[in-house]
């Protein structure tokens, strides 16, 4: 219904009126696209977040000649330079760095902030909070400061913002903003802040209701905010004459209280500014109100604004406009990545954009003027549970999601390792394996009678549904049926069960920043691949199906049409914090967890240049000029999200060309399928045998029968030695007297399909591996319980049996620039007559130094006769070796002997020269 009548329920407790302040030299900051320069003077490269700069210095032609210039542990005394050390290993920090007339300000791992020369890598000062000091602790995840009026904007404990003197650090004013009669505006703990024409901007989080507010910035004295969730009687009418009653969008009270006032709905990650259209551009996050973010059933209606764009008015915080990316959200899809605006010419005029979507793997390009996508949008029907007072459509851009929005069901097969990054883990969504095939693979397909068919009487499937027609699921003549049916797409419905989709909480692009580029007009953006089971009784994040691959890259989206450029697949998760930088001269530099920062081609995605920083990097990257020359920063704070494995840091390292710093050591390797960590159960103690579906190895109890949880097979992960037989068993009464499993369990191993067996209470079965490696199997009544067999071989030390060419080994660079190390080095082996080099995956021939964990994989390997050859590249290995008279290097290669699979190792001494 369209109402006459508008009413405000926005607080404005004032406006200000000051001159802007320039952030650095020349700054203009009449406009949202002005590109960084000699400065980099925000989060995001200037007002719009860009993340682009006019710098032109490096280039494609000459970035292998950039070097490490210097670095910095930042968690080490500020009085001094210190060398650049792990300092910090066990708590990352979630920030970007900005530079403001060659001083970089940044919030360090421990919750401080800091001041550093660009040129020489000195710290101006650093601050810390201290309860004993002032009355107050550091906040704990930060995501940047910003700097402006004279001073350093940053966050503290107990929701306080906080502005430093920007000359000495010293605390200038600390403030808790509140709401009227001392209300919360949400939690002021992790959201950078951005400052503009004497306001400091500041998202909230993780509070029952959250808000984006403004304070001002000589006093810190609360000017207006915007609730992300519409309270009773919010009636707004936008640029386009359009009145909604927002608060009407959250059905009856539930107890008496709007859902609105429990909803989240935070924007929990900063904002872009518009001087030119006095507009802010808020992205208000997931609905979680009664009940939970995974059950929508008690609050129909579309919920505004929660998953939402807003703008608002940038001195005022009056609604301007919104768009709305997700209807009715209970999939916790939060798109609130920090919003890019660019400027496209379409149909020969200029369009005033901002993009807006991350997880969703959806970019909608929207007008900034009106609010309204300048491709239109596609209200595409989907499916429905009549549980969660579902909405019948979903806003979709023409292109579609820039990622595979449905699930692949790809077979189960050795051959297929590790496969489509968008392959289901196996029982999920009830596509179950059939009959194996003659090439061995075992196919996934829809079986009727799974777990899900208990959704069916609440599903509506509309017609032409991906393809489908409308009609009820049908046999196919091989065990399974044809569609429609959920396939676990975006937007598919789910309730009490679990319905694994892509993409997910945790994929597109989660909370990291974007980049557009102005030269090329490609909006740059990293992303996950990370499918999640939805049902009402997850937490806010669901289930990351354990076992799968959580991956992902980088992409470029053509900005005036929003169609996929490029795609670089890195094979690692981009999507937490690794926020891009592009240049004017087309390179784009980013950050990835597994330590290295990579500088590639923005105009097709090619990595051009790779530095190995020494821990995960999952911050934003800047750049700037100092003396004429122009410096590249990134920190390695640490990228453990959604990693185990890897490794915390505090190190800032900054790059000019011809620079000579060498590289750190490779970090410990990444765990990339997920909840692969933990330490195993060793098979020995508990008779190699596995139970299937049960809570607890001996309690006897009606709770631990016929388990659904994820650790529900026990134990969940063993270890045992190759040419172990492990029994896989389903415990009845024999085992549990009084309270016996009562349903059918099965073990599907997965992705290599090596056995799938059903077993009634009582029976078992019993597979013998063969082969070291890691063997993931899930239950197919309810696909949550899921196992891991690490297979292990003891290696065979062969002493004397390794040679190594050349020696001395000559690891320095002729160029002085780390990418000047160039070449292999070879290790021979001979080994004992019978046994053959196994080149069957997951087999390896790998090189061990003495700087890291990282066992590191020969770029060749052959043999002949009882000698087998190995090459690997000096360039991987060189920040691994130190120099020395005699530097042990271990070789190991696995064989098969006698039809059994060996591994023999030996050490090797060389001469280092660096």
């Amino acid at each position: 219904m369209k109402l006459k009548v508008v009413v405000s329920s926005l607080v404005t407790l004032g406006v200000i009126s000051a001159s802007p302040l320039a952030f650095g030299a020349a700054k203009d900051l009449t406009s949202a696209t002005a590109p960084a320069d000699a400065d980099y003077p925000k989060v995001g490269g200037n007002l719009g977040n860009q993340n682009y700069s006019s710098l032109t210095q490096i280039t494609k032609s000459n970035i292998q000649n950039l070097g490490a210039a210097w670095s910095l542990d930042v968690s080490a005394a500020p009085t001094t330079k210190p060398v650049a050390a792990p300092g910090t290993t066990t708590t990352g920090q979630q920030t970007s760095p900005l530079v403001v007339d060659g001083v970089i300000y940044s919030d360090t791992p421990n919750g401080g902030v800091i001041a550093i020369n660009g040129k020489t890598g000195t710290v101006k000062w650093k601050w810390t909070p201290s309860v004993a000091a002032n009355g107050y602790a550091p906040s704990g995840t930060r995501r940047g400061v910003s700097v402006g009026d004279g001073k350093v904007f940053t966050i503290a404990s107990g929701n306080r913002v906080v502005a430093l003197n920007q000359e000495t650090g010293d605390i200038v004013w600390a403030v808790q903003p509140t709401g009227p009669g001392g209300s919360s505006l949400g939690n002021v703990a992790k959201v950078g802040t951005v400052y503009w024409d004497g306001m400091v901007y500041i998202g909230t989080n993780d509070a029952g209701r959250n808000a984006g507010l403004a304070v001002r910035s000589s006093d810190g004295a609360l000017q207006w905010f915007f609730f992300g969730a519409a309270a009773r009687g919010l009636v707004v009418t936008d640029v386009n004459g359009v009145t909604v009653d927002a608060g009407a969008t959250w059905g009856p009270d539930v107890n008496g209280q709007s859902c609105a006032l429990t909803a989240g709905a935070a924007p929990w990650m900063h904002p872009a500014v518009d001087p030119e259209l006095n507009q802010v551009y808020w992205t208000f996050g997931n609905v979680r109100s009664c009940r939970s973010s995974q059950d929508g059933s008690l609050r129909p209606g579309i919920n505004l604004f929660g998953n939402s764009m807003v703008a608002t008015d940038a001195k005022t915080g009056a609604y301007k406009w919104h768009f709305q990316s997700q209807r009715h959200g209970y999939h916790d899809m939060d798109n609130t990545q920090p919003p890019s605006v660019g400027e496209v010419v379409v149909n020969g005029a200029t369009k005033k954009v901002v993009y807006y979507g991350s997880k969703a793997s959806e970019t909608f390009i929207i007008d900034r003027v009106t609010g309204k996508s300048i491709v239109g949008v596609v209200e595409r029907p989907v499916p429905q549970d009549s549980r969660q007072s579902d909405e019948p459509f979903q806003p979709y851009p023409p292109t579609g999601a820039w990622l595979k929005d449905c699930i692949v069901y790809q077979p189960l097969s050795p051959n297929t390792i590790p496969g489509d990054p968008y392959r289901a883990v196996p029982n999920y969504n009830g596509y179950q394996a059939g009959a194996r095939k003659p090439d061995g693979s075992l196919p996934l397909a829809f079986t009727p009678g799974s777990y899900i068919d208990a959704d069916l009487p609440f599903l509506t499937i509309p017609a032409g549904y991906r393809g489908n027609n409308g009609e009820l699921p049908t046999s196919d003549g091989n065990g399974g049926t044809t569609a429609p049916h959920r396939l676990g797409c975006l937007w598919d419905p789910h309730f009490g069960l679990p319905m694994l989709s892509t993409t997910t909480q945790n994929g597109g692009n989660d909370w990291s920043g974007s980049a557009f580029s102005q030269n090329l007009g490609l909006y740059i953006t990293p992303y996950a691949v990370n499918n999640v089971a939805h049902d009402t009784s997850e937490g806010s994040n669901g289930l990351r199906a354990p076992g799968q691959y959580q991956t992902g890259g980088y992409l470029a989206l053509d900005g005036k049409t929003g169609q996929v450029v490029w795609n670089n697949f890195t094979g690692l998760d981009q999507a937490h914090g690794q926020t891009p930088l592009v240049t004017a001269s087309d390179l784009v530099f980013w950050g990835q967890p597994d330590g290295y920062f990579v500088a590639a081609d923005a105009a097709t995605g090619q990595m051009l240049w790779r530095f190995q920083t020494g821990a995960g990097v999952g911050q934003g990257v800047a750049t700037y000029t100092v003396d004429g020359e122009q410096y590249v920063v990134v920190e390695s704070f640490g990228s453990g999200t959604p990693y185990s494995g890897g490794s915390d840091g505090s190190t800032m390292w900054a790059f000019k060309l011809g620079a000579t710093g060498s590289e750190k050591p490779t970090p410990d390797p990444l765990i990339i399928r997920r909840g692969g960590g933990g330490t195993p159960t060793l098979g020995s103690t508990v008779n190699n045998t596995v139970y299937l579906a049960r809570g607890s190895r001996t309690a006897d109890t009606a709770a631990n029968r016929d388990s659904v949880s994820t650790g529900g097979h026990q134990p969940a992960n063993i270890s045992v030695p190759v040419g172990t037989t492990v029994t896989f068993l389903n415990p009845g009464a024999a085992t549990f007297p009084l309270f016996p499993n009562l349903k059918e369990h099965c073990a599907t191993q997965f992705f290599e399909g090596l056995f799938n067996t059903r077993l009634q209470p009582g029976q078992s079965f019993q597979y013998t591996f063969n082969r070291e490696g890691e063997y993931w199997y899930n239950d197919c009544t309810d696909p949550r319980p899921t196992g891991r067999v690490q297979v292990v071989l003891t290696p065979q030390d062969m002493p004397g049996a390794a040679t190594i060419f050349p020696n001395p080994l000559n690891l320095q660079s002729p160029t002085g620039v780390f990418t000047g190390v160039t070449g292999t080095v070879t290790i021979s082996m001979t080994v004992p007559a019978g046994y053959v080099l196994d080149k069957v995956a997951p087999s390896r021939v790998t090189l061990k130094t003495p700087l890291s964990t990282t066992l590191f994989d020969a770029s060749f390997a052959a043999q002949s006769g009882n000698l087998v050859k190995a090459s690997f590249d000096k360039a991987v290995i060189d920040n691994n070796i130190p120099a020395g008279a005699s530097v042990p290097l271990t070789f190991t290669a696995d064989f098969i002997n006698d039809g059994v699979q060996k591994q023999l190792t030996s050490t090797v001494n060389v001469q280092v020269v660096k």
